[in-house]
């Protein structure tokens, strides 16, 4: 039996004869390519995934916020970004080894006039288990809520004692 011949085929554009680059199939890389023609990259952050500013704001829409543990010589410190909760939606819960950070936010929004009725519920709720790098005690522990960021101050049961090492 013969072996028929394979050829990789590519898709260009007809737009242009100069244009070599192989056109994606992917109809969501072809809307990609049409939203970022009509938004010109100067007036606007590009769209993609990889983009830093996105980085930011995906990490809290999986349902996670970010969270950053510092470890001090007689405390550890621990933010996490919780943008759109109240201190009230927040629950915060300490054990020696780690801290776990709850909040649930909910919102109804209803709008009538005339014939026209628009409702809308939103439920946003997270949990977020950090562990600590020393153990701690609970019972001093304090926590400040300011413009979307949670701040725990945890101090050590046992101070930390750190020296100079020289590096040769």
């Amino acid at each position: 039996m013969a072996k028929k011949a394979q050829k990789d085929v590519s898709v260009t554009s007809d737009n242009s004869p100069q244009q070599k680059e192989p056109r994606s199939m992917s109809p969501f890389g072809d809307f990609e390519r049409l939203m970022e023609s009509f938004f010109d990259r100067g007036l606007m952050p590009s769209k993609r995934w990889e983009h830093p500013l996105w980085e930011r704001f995906a990490a809290f829409e999986k349902g996670v916020p970010k969270v950053d543990v510092v470890d001090r010589d007689s405390e550890v410190l621990v933010r996490a970004e919780v943008p759109g909760f109240d201190n009230k939606e927040l629950d915060v819960s300490v054990t020696d080894g780690a801290v776990t950070i709850k909040g649930e936010h909910g919102e109804e929004t209803r709008e009538e006039e005339g014939q026209y009725f628009h409702s809308e519920i939103t439920r946003n709720a997270f949990t977020r288990t950090v562990a600590l790098p020393s153990e701690v005690d609970a019972d001093k522990a304090s926590a400040s809520f300011k413009n979307g960021i949670l701040e725990l101050t945890l101090p050590k049961l046992k101070k930390a004692n750190r020296r100079k090492v020289e590096v040769k």
